[in-house]
């Protein structure tokens, strides 16, 4: 998506999300929250672990890494709550920022209202600080930490807002609306780690094709409409976002013979070899690639795997998958 067809409403972190350009940094899964509509799987959830994207890593330079393969222009720090390990995000921010500039934007979501020393921590590594409070102190925001957090980070250089999902009671946020840089609300979705306490509250979706909740989006016009307010759909995050960032990711990361789709998937054909590899060679196009796997299988061009004779190999399959090595999303037997 084009710069210039944004929604002019957008914080500069969600700028980047349109896209595709925001590395995604997963900083912890511990929280001392127990939020009932936290979408963290088993994998995540109350476990100290950090991911940059999708791959689990464990040091600065590896979350590097994944900034190189997608070009990120910018980083968004989640978690758990990244406020309990306020030394590793002061650590991988540094990094990121001393490798791609200081332009590299930092965006970090927290369901605590930093204080002064948690803000003076974060100066110089985290541009835009998103607050989440839970969904039970919205009725008293007025007169919780969260106030006087804003105006601490506004005197101390940081573009500060809201992040909180589609839920009864947005009103409540109303007056800190002109005292905020945005507000940001993210339509409710089901998921499967917390679909029980979903069913609890007798939540539905809105058709059986989707995740989004039935009424989320009439629980977000209490307020939005708002200039700094901006609602993102559940079928934005699914097929702009996410599609966007994989598309950059497979830019820079596909083989010579990776076919990249349009929804930033790439797809490669799978053959096993029986007999001599040198036999099949010849039946490839001059100057092609194809790639010797540890389970004697050879992976290739789909299209060429397709003209290659029968009696050249055994077991054929088409693979579509999440680009560097990510999840498969479809094998085709051939």
């Amino acid at each position: 998506m084009a710069k210039d067809k944004l929604p002019r409403n957008l914080s500069d972190g969600c700028k980047l999300c349109y896209i595709g350009a925001k590395l995604v940094l997963f900083i912890t899964g511990r929280c001392d929250r127990d939020c009932w509509y936290c979408p963290l799987s088993e994998e995540r959830k109350d476990l100290d672990v950090i991911y940059a994207n999708d791959q689990k890593i464990t040091t600065p330079e590896e979350a590097i890494a994944e900034g190189e393969i997608m070009d990120a222009l910018g980083t968004g720090v989640t978690g758990g709550e990244p406020l309990l390990e306020i030394e590793r995000v002061v650590e991988f921010c540094s990094a990121l920022k001393k490798h791609f500039g200081k332009e590299h934007q930092i965006h970090l979501y927290t369901g605590h209202a930093p204080t002064e020393e948690d803000l003076a921590a974060l100066v110089g590594c985290v541009d835009e600080i998103r607050m989440h409070p839970p969904h039970e102190v919205w009725k008293d925001i007025l007169n919780s930490l969260y106030v006087q957090s804003i105006a601490n980070a506004k005197m101390m250089g940081f573009s500060i807002g809201f992040e909180v999902p589609s839920l009864p009671g947005l009103r409540h946020f109303f007056p800190l609306l002109d005292s905020v840089d945005f507000f940001n609300i993210n339509q409710l979705e089901w998921g499967d780690a917390c679909a029980d306490n979903m069913r609890e509250r007798k939540l539905e979706t809105e058709n059986p094709l989707c995740n989004a909740i039935k009424g989320s989006t009439k629980w977000a016009g209490e307020i939005n409409g708002h200039p700094k307010v901006h609602y993102c759909t559940s079928t934005f995050k699914d097929s702009v976002q996410l599609r966007e960032r994989l598309k950059r990711i497979a830019m820079n990361s596909a083989r010579p013979f990776d076919m990249i789709t349009e929804d930033g998937t790439i797809m490669y054909g799978s053959m096993e070899v029986k007999g001599d590899l040198e036999l099949i060679i010849p039946c490839l196009r001059a100057g092609s690639y194809y790639e010797e796997m540890e389970d004697g299988t050879i992976e290739l061009d789909w299209q060429q795997m397709r003209k290659i004779p029968r009696k050249f190999g055994g077991e054929r399959k088409i693979i579509e998958r999440y680009p560097n090595d990510g999840m498969i999303v479809e094998v085709i037997p051939q």
